[in-house]
């Protein structure tokens, strides 16, 4: 497993790329946002604020396991909102 530096920068930088992916949506199709990509930014941005929490616990007893929790949530997260990017109308 890498530093948990590295995963906090990856979280950072997959869901900064997927809000972005969201507002050249917006640009391409009428140039203002709907408010179903308002609600996908928003769900985007609680997500990634409940990650950088759960990254940030000191009081971890298994922190290999914990940090592979964290993995796979947000991956499973992204790959849910990039399914959803895909489901704009």
């Amino acid at each position: 497993m890498g530093s948990v530096k590295n995963l906090k920068k990856e979280i950072n930088y997959v869901l900064g790329d997927i809000v972005n992916i969201v507002y050249v949506w917006e640009m391409t199709n009428g140039g203002k946002p709907t408010e179903e990509s308002d609600k996908l930014v928003d769900s985007i941005y609680e997500k990634f604020d409940g990650l950088m929490s759960k990254t940030n616990v000191k009081n971890v007893e298994d922190k290999k396991a914990h940090f592979k929790q964290i993995r796979s949530e947000y991956e499973e997260a992204a790959n849910q909102f990039v399914a959803q990017v895909n489901e704009l109308k």
